[in-house]
């Protein structure tokens, strides 16, 4: 999870504990351990109070700042985490793969759910 991780990673950067940083915010340790699993998801005011306490910028948070812009005649931009570029660049390594999902992205991403689960 990308907000997860980024929370972790800043407060950690910053030096807190997650008990330390959830009496800043107002919550459990338990709690500050949810968002960063993402089972739990911050109120809005407890984000806010994120993004003001580690400093982050609410793009970066929430995975969307790389801009992407076509190169075709085209033009539109797109804010991308750089996780998912990375996934996109290890997927055209497997050129089948890469077309089978850009063709029929739902079926074929059902299909490699069914194989992991299973």
């Amino acid at each position: 999870m990308v907000i997860g991780d980024r929370i972790k990673k800043a407060r950690i950067n910053m030096g807190f504990s997650q008990e330390s940083f959830g009496k800043l915010l107002g919550v459990s340790k338990v709690s500050v351990c949810g968002y960063e699993l993402g089972t739990r998801t911050p109120s809005l005011d407890t984000l806010i109070k994120i993004m003001d306490i580690l400093d982050l910028d609410p793009n970066y948070l929430l995975g969307r700042e790389v801009s992407v812009v076509s190169d075709s005649e085209d033009m539109y931009s797109i804010n991308m985490a750089k996780e998912d570029i990375e996934l996109i660049k290890e997927l055209k390594k497997h050129p089948v793969l890469y077309n089978k999902i850009i063709t029929t992205p739902k079926r074929t991403i059902e299909l490699i759910s069914r194989k992991i689960i299973n």
